[in-house]
């Protein structure tokens, strides 16, 4: 089976259940609590989940996956396909039809000239765009006519559902965003705050860190859509406090990433305010290890680029003896119970692209230490801690601050300290952790620590352009202004040969093995990404909130536009 064959039989929509609504705005105000909250309304300036689904709530693409995974059309009026001459026969082009009268929230016209500027936006030489791996086989984006673009790819693209497709490539404004390309990008605060969208819901206000505002969009597509007039994004605080705000007090409707330990959950559930709701996509808890070195003493143009290589991480044995040191079996029965899955793999699914690599679930602390002496880390003055060549093996460990994160923290650090690396722990409020402010130095992307853990995942159910995030050149820096998607600083033209093999790849079942070796480069044979849980996702609505339907392969609030209240 191949690709293509898929291509020629590839559904155009799906049918979402009838929703009980009478007119827009006619129920009223809804609640929205996301404990990491947003500093950035443009999904184009972060890689955080928060950044990317607040702002799904107004910038939708073409066409987004629903909760099965499928494609379904949205701004587009249906997929492109080989059978409805949507994607050409040779495969070297997609070509998208718009739907007709579509209008932004201000009531001016989206045309195909928006969706050709949201790829010169994205593809911009001077970077800024931390979604760029979703454009990396475009060679031209053709205008045709108002409603009609199309996408030129520079080979065949057996899986050519990237560009514009799902949360991460949303179509944005020109006449917004004109003047914010490449450098200038982070400096366009109005845009950046306050896009204009074709979703749902308009921002009235919003403080970054904080909470958003939003109004019913006028101008939507659907006269009926949404339900709610108004709707108060909430951010900050911690998964506890969202959860029991829904749960327990029914101050909120709804409540994302309850990262929190199952029994915590069982209580909270046991308030009668709402409901758990919970699915697995790919998302992974993992640890990403520094390929470069972040120390302060290095000047800031070469701290954390490639110009300077880590002086201790750059050891594959220390990157291999740190992931057998993990009981991944503990973690997971303390964070998350049935919510969560022990896993060696950066992918685990779908099943067809899950590699069947398990080394690293079984503890091995005696190989680990064994590893180390190998390769010459040895505890020279009995101070409990490795050295070689005068260097300590001392590493700062970094993630977002939240309970269950801590808890992994403190049990890694006591396994590392166990075969001898001494660990300093570091967390940072999620806001700030998963922003993209170039100004900040706390943030995952620019990555000043050794290590880091956290967790997200590809929207879809194709690994191509997550695994493209790791091409030599995607890595953030200064001339990127800390955009960008490999954020490990990993190299090995090797693994982009791979890259470039799996975009041109039609067969299906040779897609899957380059899928799971590509997985395996980068989690068992080089260590890069040290995979911990495999996590289900775990949410919360009010029991008064209709039309929820949780999506791992694309926004979790994919189609807050149907959401209802009960009455």
């Amino acid at each position: 089976m191949t690709l293509k064959s898929l291509l020629l039989g590839a559904a155009a929509s799906t049918v979402l259940a009838p929703m009980a609504m009478a007119e827009r705005g006619s129920d009223g105000h809804v609640g929205i609590i996301y404990w990491q909250a947003p500093s950035s309304l443009n999904p184009y300036l972060s890689g955080g989940t928060k950044e990317i689904e607040a702002a799904s709530l107004m910038l939708e693409p073409l066409i987004r996956f629903d909760p099965t995974g499928k494609l379904v059309p949205f701004l587009a009026e249906e997929v492109p396909t080989v059978e409805n001459g949507g994607v050409s026969a040779d495969l070297t082009s997609l070509t998208y039809t718009l739907k007709e009268g579509l209008l932004w929230s201000d009531g001016t016209p989206l045309t195909t000239a928006d969706v050709a500027f949201t790829a010169e936006y994205c593809m911009h030489p001077e970077g800024g765009c931390a979604q760029s791996h979703k454009y990396d086989s475009v060679k031209e984006i053709e205008v045709v006519d108002d409603r009609t673009v199309v996408v030129h790819f520079k080979e065949p693209q057996p899986y050519p559902y990237s560009t514009f497709v799902g949360n991460q490539a949303p179509i944005i404004q020109k006449a917004q965003f004109a003047e914010c390309l490449g450098a200038r990008a982070p400096e366009c605060t109005d845009a950046n705050f306050g896009p204009i969208g074709t979703g749902p819901f308009v921002v009235t206000d919003f403080r970054p860190n904080d909470v958003i505002q939003l109004e019913a969009n006028p101008n939507y597509r659907d006269p009926d859509k949404p339900a709610f007039a108004t709707m108060t994004f909430k951010g900050g605080g911690d998964a506890t406090a969202a959860g029991r705000a829904v749960l327990e007090t029914g101050e909120f409707d709804y409540a994302w990433n309850l990262q929190l330990a199952p029994d915590v959950l069982a209580n909270m559930e046991a308030g009668g305010k709402g409901k758990l709701v919970s699915a697995f996509g790919t998302l992974v808890e993992r640890i990403e290890m520094n390929m470069t070195d972040p120390s302060p003493d290095l000047s800031r143009e070469i701290r954390a680029t490639r110009e300077a290589p880590h002086p201790i991480l750059t050891d594959l044995a220390v990157r291999k003896a740190l992931s057998m040191a993990i009981d991944r079996d503990l973690l997971v029965e303390i964070g998350y119970g049935q919510a969560g899955r022990p896993t060696c793999n950066l992918v685990p699914g779908p099943e067809v692209y899950a590699s069947d690599n398990t080394d690293c679930l079984t503890q091995d602390v005696e190989g680990a230490k064994a590893l180390l002496e190998e390769a010459g880390w040895v505890d020279s003055d009995g101070d409990g801690v490795r050295d070689k060549d005068g260097k300590k093996l001392s590493l700062l460990f970094q993630t977002s601050t939240n309970a269950v994160r801590q808890d992994f923290q403190a049990l890694i650090k006591q396994w590392w300290s166990d075969i001898g690396v001494e660990t300093e722990l570091r967390n940072i409020d999620a806001s700030i952790f998963f922003g993209g402010d170039a100004g900040s130095d706390d943030t995952f992307q620019k990555f000043y620590a050794d290590v880091e853990m956290y967790a997200n995942n590809f929207d879809g159910t194709d690994p191509q352009a997550y695994l493209a995030r790791y091409r030599c050149g995607t890595e953030p820096s200064p001339s990127s202004q800390w955009q960008g998607t490999n954020i490990n600083r990993f190299c090995d033209p090797e693994y982009d040969a791979m890259i470039d093999e799996l975009a041109k790849t039609a067969d299906l079942d040779k897609r899957s093995e380059l899928a799971k070796k590509m997985n395996d480069v980068l989690t068992k044979d080089t260590y890069t990404v040290v995979p911990l849980v495999d996590r289900g996702r775990v949410s919360a609505h009010s029991l008064s909130l209709g039309g929820v339907a949780l999506n791992t392969w694309d926004s979790e609030i994919w189609n807050a536009a149907d959401w209802f209240r009960i009455k």
